[in-house]
């Protein structure tokens, strides 16, 4: 039987954050059916450098790795919006600077999880939905800067891609400005499900999935 483990963090690890709803592991597993089982390693609030350790409780019958991870990263560079630059130049250099250091520790990731020789997606991080337009903007404008590294590096490797930012794109997906609601979880899950149901892992070749 296919088995597939959800690693990362809250994206999938929503279970505080739904109430007395389905979270997104419940989700997954239905949408799967009885030919699949799914297990949840991601833990709420860890980073891309706790991956490393979730992978220790990998069940040994595991055949996929779905990984969504960075957003919490993320949320630790967000100080450098608040800095002041004199120039865009500066600015983008700060960026460019974030974006580089993230990919360093994405890629080291990435690396570990390949070496298992399982079937492996990832996921883009997702806007956030901020009720402030002017706080909302900026910080979808930054994580541009953090998308593009995990894109290009599911492309070098031949890995299938989720794009969360198509898949959670109403307010009714979250359940706060940064995590998924029911709809947001089910909209995840369906993701999810359709990448494992039809994608040919073995020719080595990237693609994107809503």
């Amino acid at each position: 039987m296919p088995h597939v483990a959800l690693l990362g963090d809250s994206i999938f690890d929503n279970r505080s954050y739904v109430g007395a709803g389905p979270d997104v592991i419940a989700q997954l597993r239905q949408a799967l059916g009885a030919g699949w089982a799914a297990t949840l390693l991601a833990r709420d609030g860890d980073r891309i450098g706790g991956v490393p350790q979730q992978l220790r409780r990998l069940p040994a019958d595991v055949t996929h790795l779905v990984v969504s991870v960075g957003g919490n990263d993320a949320l630790g560079y967000s100080g450098v919006l608040n800095l002041g630059t004199p120039t865009i130049a500066e600015a983008l250099l700060r960026l460019a600077s974030v974006s580089a250091e993230f990919e360093d520790s994405y890629a080291a990731m990435l690396d570990g999880l390949s070496a298992t020789g399982l079937r492996l997606a990832v996921c883009t991080i997702y806007d956030p939905a901020y009720p402030d337009a002017v706080r909302q903007r900026a910080a979808a404008t930054a994580l541009k800067v953090l998308n593009d590294p995990i894109l290009r590096l599911a492309a070098e490797r031949g890995l299938p891609v989720i794009e969360l930012r198509l898949v959670c794109r109403s307010p009714e997906d979250y359940a706060n400005p940064i995590e998924p609601s029911v709809q947001g979880g089910r909209r995840i899950a369906a993701a999810i499900a359709g990448l494992l149901r039809h994608h040919a892992f073995e020719t080595g070749r990237s693609t994107i999935y809503l």
